[in-house]
């Protein structure tokens, strides 16, 4: 038995130093993300309506996405984040059969 863990551990050293980069991973971190996207799907054969959109600058991050419930209201949730606030919701209904408003108020962050 002790053969067979010596003779692992071997393989093993041996597989590691045979591809030395090959274990290692390369973190590439930026300090100042930036970026915007938007997409929307409007299916008039199957019901699906929604859209969502995100922008992000630095810590600082804003959107909003919408769709169509199945009692026929839509849903809007529009939304921000930073480190400083936290994350802030502010969700909407319009038609259907719920309540109009609900406001929510994430944590702030641990840094």
């Amino acid at each position: 038995m002790q053969t067979i863990v010596f003779l692992a551990f071997v393989a093993l050293f041996a597989a590691a130093n045979a591809y030395p980069g090959h274990f290692e991973e390369e973190h590439h971190y930026d300090h100042h993300p930036k970026y915007k996207f938007e997409y929307a799907v409007h299916d008039p054969h199957t019901g699906d309506v929604k859209e969502q959109w995100e922008s992000r600058d630095g810590d600082a991050v804003k959107g909003s996405y919408s769709l169509k419930e199945a009692d026929g209201g839509t849903r809007t949730v529009e939304y921000h984040a930073d480190k400083h606030n936290g994350f802030i919701a502010v969700v909407k209904k319009v038609g259907g059969h719920s309540k109009p408003e609900i406001t929510y108020h994430g944590a702030k962050p641990h840094y």
